[in-house]
């Protein structure tokens, strides 16, 4: 029993570690997850959604916290029951998500793991049965060190995991594991290449043959059923293959620039996902940048979902010497944690990409 105790606080203490610090390398992309689970689609919960962020980082500081607390054996009881309360309730949203198909990934590794809601349940449920066996074996659970060190190690994970955590949001993620990050190329990355594997689907046909519903599965072919039509459901059985960019755009209300702009040699883009909600301290150092950019010979853009009014109103006040197209939200919010923030590229592939607050190091 202190063996198996020992391996599952290991394994339990070192998981928690890893999956605190991916999401807290990017709070912001973990907000945006929450954001989604306090939709009405989901757990309708909408009034939660100003806090996700504020949420997201005590719940990823706090994951971190209790890997470091199990693996020195700091405050066992309180670790204990904290781990207890916290994988109780994931693993009921987890199931949430996948019974009713509601969120297709959990965001429990960020964008550096894709897990599908099922594999995320699954996870929680092999978490929940380790930390049973630990509180089972908690006799066992010693602090490794003397009480001073375990207090000071107890305390630092906490500050630096603080630390880490607003650096990261003044900035942008340390590590990134999107496909927008610095060496990416974008065209690349929408591809889909010509021997990829399609996706299979199954066709469930319903037709009343001499008044008695029939049902006919096919792979998508119309049956040769000599009766009258109802009704058809569709279902994956397999997916096919998905290029990690899907839904980036450049474009107008009429038109589709993507490629034509992705072509460019020089190309500046100033991403705001909102220009009413950007910061308008960014939005002053986007004015002075595109001039700057512009003088140098840059194709200069800017990317946003805003509506018309909204993006005339912001071209009136800063005097902004570029246009904005359109562009999804979500894309964009993929696109940089930051609101504004700016990429540089040189026929399609991220050669630079900063925070509003870096782009003094922006060198053009």
């Amino acid at each position: 029993m202190k063996l198996l105790t020992f391996i599952a606080r290991t394994f339990v203490g070192v998981l928690f570690i890893i999956s605190g610090f991916i999401k807290l390398n990017d709070p912001i992309g973990f907000s945006y997850k929450l954001q989604e689970y306090f939709s009405s689609e989901v757990l309708n919960l909408p009034f939660l959604e100003p806090y996700a962020l504020a949420l997201a980082i005590f719940v990823v500081v706090f994951e971190v916290v209790l890997g470091v607390f199990l693996l020195i054996g700091y405050q066992p009881k309180f670790t204990l029951w904290s781990l207890l309360s916290m994988i109780v309730f994931f693993t009921f949203l987890t199931f949430y998500s996948a019974y009713f198909d509601k969120v297709k990934d959990c965001g429990c590794f960020g964008d550096a793991l894709k897990l599908t809601p099922w594999e995320s349940f699954t996870k929680d449920l092999v978490l929940l049965v380790l930390i049973l066996l630990i509180f089972y074996g908690q006799k066992y659970i010693q602090p490794i060190f003397k009480p001073t060190l375990n207090n000071v190690i107890a305390g630092g994970s906490l500050v630096l995991s603080l630390i880490f955590g607003y650096h990261v949001l003044m900035h942008l993620p340390s590590i990134d594991f999107r496909a927008y990050k610095i060496g990416d190329n974008l065209i690349e990355n929408m591809q889909i290449p010509p021997n990829a594997p399609k996706a299979i689907q199954e066709f469930k046909w319903t037709f009343e043959v001499n008044g008695k519903k029939q049902t006919i599965i096919t792979d998508g072919a119309y049956p040769d059923v000599d009766g009258t039509y109802i009704e058809v459901e569709t279902k994956v059985v397999k997916e096919g293959f998905q290029p990690s960019i899907l839904d980036f755009s450049i474009e107008t209300d009429s038109e589709d620039f993507t490629q034509m702009f992705l072509a460019e040699n020089n190309l500046l883009m100033l991403v705001s996902y909102n220009l009413d909600t950007a910061d308008a301290a960014g939005l002053k150092k986007l004015k002075a940048l595109s001039d700057k950019a512009i003088y140098m010979g840059y194709t200069v853009i800017g990317l946003t979902a805003s509506g018309a009014q909204t993006k005339k109103k912001i071209q009136s006040i800063y005097d902004f010497n570029f246009e904005f197209y359109l562009c999804d939200e979500k894309a964009l919010k993929t696109v940089i944690r930051s609101n504004p923030g700016v990429l540089q590229l040189s026929r399609g592939t991220v050669l630079q990409k900063v925070h509003w607050n870096d782009i003094e190091n922006l060198a053009l």
